[in-house]
């Protein structure tokens, strides 16, 4: 953290250069993560660009406190959803790596993993998009409530409504459909 407070200011002083080492230490893991939201590596390499120039022009708005990479993990994922709805985003199909399956021999476990997949993508896309973000940071990305109430700047007590409302609605679709059949988990 103290590196990148040092840089932070360098490039605010003036030395631009030094801008390519917070590229270098976050481009990897930034990608992953808008990866994992927009299931598309086209749509995810052009919204990670943008994010840094977003965070280089916001840089002097950042005050130290807290970790640098929470604060442009923030500014990174406002930008998604701003995006998300200026082009009223639609998440798109991804397959499942055959490699993660259990029985990778087996075609009907992989037909039906990959169905589950699908189902489960159409599920979320029914969801507001505040509340599919939510989701998507939770179970995609594995965060925990904490660094989610942190990242979309929201209290923790409306992280958790969010996501509770947010599976409560997933779960009406499946009794109502009856053709989904993934279950999320109750988890605290």
């Amino acid at each position: 953290m103290e590196e990148e407070l040092k840089w932070v200011e360098e490039v605010l002083s003036g030395n631009k250069q030094v801008y390519a080492h917070i590229i270098n230490k976050y481009k990897n893991s930034l990608f992953a993560t808008i990866l994992r939201m927009t299931k598309n590596p086209q749509d995810a390499q052009d919204l990670v660009q943008e994010v840094f120039i977003k965070v280089y022009h916001q840089l002097h708005k950042y005050d130290g406190q807290g970790s640098f990479s929470n604060w442009m993990y923030r500014v990174a994922i406002n930008h998604c959803i701003d995006e998300f709805r200026k082009k009223h985003y639609k998440m798109k199909q991804v397959e499942i790596n055959e490699g993660d399956l259990l029985n990778m021999n087996d075609p009907e476990v992989i037909f039906l993993k990959k169905e589950k997949q699908r189902q489960l993508e159409r599920l979320i896309e029914t969801l507001q998009e505040d509340e599919r973000m939510v989701i998507l940071l939770r179970y995609v990305n594995e965060l925990s409530y904490n660094e989610i109430s942190e990242l979309v700047d929201l209290p923790l007590s409306t992280v958790r409504n969010k996501l509770h409302r947010a599976k409560r609605k997933m779960r009406l679709t499946v009794k109502q459909g009856g053709d989904y059949f993934y279950e999320l988990s109750n988890d605290r």
